[in-house]
Order: structure tokens, then C-alpha cells, then sequence
């Protein structure tokens, strides 16, 4: 038989198990409590750089590099080939126009062009000479052509004779002939006459003209040789400071050899170059930010080199304010290339916690505590970036790089 559970067991029973489900609620709590409490971490406040969200306008950009170079240098090469006589200017020397730079030795190219002037004479001479010649037989021709037409008329009449008198009796039938063939063979030596007299007239104007043509290509010849020893005289014509002229008194320099560069230092463009795998990107026309230290100048892409060398594409810029107090040239300078912009939209100061991504994580700060939250970024550049989602306007956001802290949910700023 079964007996019946004493109620004292019972009650005991019952006790100690609301006594096991306390202590494994209390464990459970204390568990948690102890685990978000090692989610949390403590950062002091002067170790982090916020930024407010805020409405503006942001413009997608390219990182570049750039160079600050005149806006114009003028070279002045050696249009003959000659020595250096002396250097009238030192490298930085503001020059004004028609101010001499260097002095070269012209001689041996003087020389030459006496020489080409003595050959256009004698080319002129010749001429003369041909067309006296010339005109001498044609006049032979013409000549010989008036007699040839006297002797026709006198033949024509000893034929008309021996017609008359053999109609009287008092000749023959074979003077007739015989007269009649002499005016025949009379006019056809005319007629040679007369082509030998056009074709003399064409073969003079041909001769002349050939001659005339060597003549003017000697000419032609002398003036750009007249032409270059003018140039040979290296002078300024323009304002500018003079950076660099060849140094080296008494050395011969070739035709087209650099000797002076001078440059105008009130006036700048610059020379960007970026990487190729931007080139699709980069085109004529685009805005530019140029930046120098602390100095933003606008600007716009005028050319873009059509070469690649070393994975590297080059453009020229030309800036809005060509003439800004802070340009030197050779410096060193950031370029940023706007390929997009985004007006009246939600950003925020760009900064090291922002790292790319489309989508990422960063810390909103409120009330001393730093909560995770994803945002989704668009358009940035140097200064801002753009915010799809994830943030409004006025929050605070933490835009030191927080990659230490980047599995903790909250972080409190102290």
C-alpha cells in the first residue's frame, strides 16, 4: 500500500525549488549585468573630435597632385648656330622688353649670309645676261621672218610674169612651174619661220621664268637667314624674371639650343597629375580645388594630356585667381577634382572614422555617451561627407578613428 507524503516533505520540497529558480534568476541578471558591463568602455573626452550634422552642399572629388608653374615661361633658343659672346643677365632679374639677355658670336652666320647675297647676284647677272640673249634671237627670227615675207611678194610676182608672158608667147609652160613651186617652198619656209618664232617666244618666257625661280629661292633663302641673325639678338619682349640662361661663356650652341627662360611670376596655372585608373574620370572642363595649406583656390581643367606615362595622367589647370599672393612657383600643391556635387543635403565634416564604405558604422555622442549606429554615405571630399541615412540634423558625431571600439555599443565620454 502506498503511504501518503508527509506534508512537512512537501512544503521542504516546494521551498527548495523556488529557492533554485531564485538563485539561477539572480545568476541569470548577474550574468548580464556583467556582460553589458564589458560592452561599455570609458574614453576621455580630449582624445575624440566631433562634428555636428548639418544641411550644406558637398562635392564628390578625386585626390590629385599638383604643381605651381607660370602661367606663361618663355624659351629663348639659339636660332643659329653660333657661340656665347656674354650673359648681360643673372637668373632672377626682372626684365623688361627689348631689354638684351644674351650676346652671341653671329660672325660665321654673317659670313654665310654674304655668301647668299653674292649668289643672288650672280642668279640676277644671269638673268640679264639670258634675257639679252633672248631677246637678241627673237629679234634674229623676227627678221628673218619680214625678208622671208619680201622674198614671197617677190616671188608672187615673178609668177604672175612667166603667167603673163606665156600667155603672150614669150614663155613657157615650165617657168610657169618652176616659178609657182620657188612661192610654194617660199611660204613654206614662212610658216616655219613663224612656229620658230612662236616657240622662241614661249621658250623665253619659260627660261626667264626658271631662272626667276632659282633666283627668288636664293632670295628666299638670304631674308630667312637675314631673319635668323636678327633673332640671334636675345632680347626680352615681354615683362618677366629671367630663371635660368646658359652660363657657359664661349661654348657653341646648335640651332635650336635652350639659352634663356624667362617667365612671368604676377601669373600662375598648375600642372595635376592622378592616377590612370581615374582617367574615364578626369576631362576638359571639370572644376577643380587647389589646395595650399590653408588657402582653397578654385579652378578648372583646360587640357588633359592625352599620353599616360607611368601609370599617370597629367592636366593643366587654370585657376580663377591666377594671381593669388600665395603662389610660388615649383610648389607643391593638393589637387581635388570635382566629378559631382550634392546641394542642400545632410553632412557632416569628413574625418578618419569615416572609412570609405558605402555603409559602415560610427558613434553618435549624446549626453556624454557615444552609441553605435550604421549610416550610409554618399558624395565626400576633403572637408565633408554626404549622409543618405542614419543621422539628422543637429546630432553629434565622432569623427576621430574609433576602430579600437568598434564591437562596444555604447561608449562613455568622460
Amino acid at each position: 500500500m502506498d503511504r501518503e507524503v508527509a506534508p512537512d516533505y512537501i512544503k521542504s520540497t516546494r521551498n527548495r525549488r523556488w529557492i533554485i529558480i531564485t538563485v539561477v534568476v539572480v545568476g541569470v541578471v548577474a550574468a548580464l549585468y556583467v556582460f553589458r558591463r564589458s560592452l561599455g568602455s570609458t574614453l576621455e573626452s580630449s582624445r575624440i573630435r566631433t562634428a555636428t550634422v548639418e544641411i550644406g552642399d558637398v562635392e564628390n572629388t578625386l585626390t590629385a597632385t599638383g604643381e605651381i608653374i607660370p602661367a606663361y615661361e618663355q624659351i629663348f633658343t639659339s636660332p643659329i648656330r653660333a657661340s656665347i659672346k656674354r650673359i648681360l643677365l643673372t637668373p632672377g632679374t626682372r626684365v623688361q622688353p627689348g631689354q638684351p639677355i644674351v650676346e652671341l658670336d653671329k660672325s660665321l652666320t654673317q659670313i654665310e649670309a654674304e655668301r647668299y647675297q653674292d649668289q643672288l647676284d650672280l642668279k640676277l647677272n644671269s638673268i640679264e645676261q639670258l634675257r639679252m640673249r633672248l631677246n637678241k634671237d627673237l629679234y634674229d627670227a623676227e627678221i628673218n621672218d619680214r625678208i622671208k615675207s619680201l622674198n614671197i611678194n617677190k616671188l608672187k610676182a615673178d609668177f604672175e610674169d612667166a603667167k603673163r608672158l606665156q600667155k603672150v608667147g614669150g614663155g613657157t609652160v615650165e617657168d610657169i612651174t618652176r616659178a609657182e613651186n620657188a612661192l610654194k617652198i617660199a611660204e613654206l619656209e614662212k610658216k616655219q619661220l613663224e612656229n620658230d618664232l612662236k616657240y622662241n617666244r614661249e621658250s623665253m618666257s619659260a627660261s626667264l621664268k626658271e631662272t626667276e625661280l632659282g633666283a627668288q629661292i636664293e632670295g628666299k633663302n638670304l631674308k630667312e637667314l637675314q631673319h635668323k641673325l636678327k633673332m640671334a639678338d636675345i632680347v626680352a619682349d615681354r615683362k618677366g624674371v629671367l630663371t635660368w640662361v646658359n652660363e657657359n661663356i664661349g661654348s657653341s650652341v646648335n640651332e635650336g639650343e635652350m639659352l634663356a627662360k624667362v617667365a612671368d611670376l604676377g601669373s600662375f596655372r598648375v600642372e595635376g597629375s592622378c592616377s590612370d585608373v581615374y582617367a574615364d574620370q578626369v576631362k576638359t572642363g571639370l572644376s577643380v580645388i587647389v589646395k595650399m595649406n590653408e588657402v582653397l583656390l578654385r579652378g578648372a581643367i583646360t587640357q588633359v594630356k592625352p599620353a599616360v606615362k607611368d601609370g599617370v595622367i597629367s592636366f593643366v589647370i587654370q585657376l580663377d585667381n591666377a594671381r593669388n599672393e600665395s603662389l610660388r612657383p615649383n610648389m607643391k600643391v593638393e589637387v581635388y577634382v570635382v566629378t559631382n556635387k550634392s546641394s542642400r543635403t545632410l553632412r557632416v565634416a569628413n574625418g578618419p572614422a569615416f572609412t570609405g564604405k558605402r555603409k559602415q558604422f560610427i558613434y553618435v555622442l549624446r549626453n556624454k555617451i557615444a552609441y553605435r549606429r550604421e549610416v550610409e554615405t554618399g558624395l565626400s571630399n576633403f572637408d565633408f561627407i554626404e549622409i543618405k541615412s542614419g543621422l539628422k540634423t543637429g546630432e553629434k558625431v565622432i569623427v576621430t578613428d574609433m576602430n579600437g571600439y568598434e564591437h562596444l555599443e555604447e561608449i562613455s565620454i568622460q
